[in-house]
């Protein structure tokens, strides 16, 4: 399981407050309140987030799943065993750990865009 961060926000930026939102893989079905957390289960497959308020056009998200690094590594040490069981879990897939839906609109987190801006974070702390 993952733990997320759903949030809905305007154009302009603002955030919306109790917007609600339905969570969706192929391993399960969560529902959320804007701004919190919910815990889903990891998957090979996207994310689907759908937040809805009356008065406000809905918001749509697409988080994309990617390989966390034990899947390598299991790929590497254990011969391909543990990475297919953990592919078969889900649980060698991370999605963004923000779920950031901007009302009216269909966005798309991707994972990779989150470890890269936090390397980049790393790099500029150690300089």
């Amino acid at each position: 399981m993952q733990s997320l961060s759903v949030t809905a926000t305007n154009s302009d930026g603002t955030s919306i407050d109790k917007a609600e939102c339905v969570i969706d893989n192929d391993k399960g079905h969560w529902t959320a309140t804007t701004p919190s957390f919910v815990m889903v289960h990891r998957s090979a497959e996207d994310l689907t987030v759908v937040c809805k308020k009356e008065g406000v056009l809905d918001g749509v998200l697409k988080a994309v799943s990617r390989a966390a690094g034990s899947m390598f590594g299991n790929i590497v040490f254990g011969g391909g065993i543990g990475a297919i069981i953990d592919h078969n879990k889900g649980n060698g897939y991370n999605y963004p750990d923000q779920l950031p839906v901007k009302m009216g609109k269909s966005v798309v987190v991707d994972r990779k865009d989150q470890d890269t801006a936090q390397r980049n974070a790393q790099q500029v702390s150690m300089q």
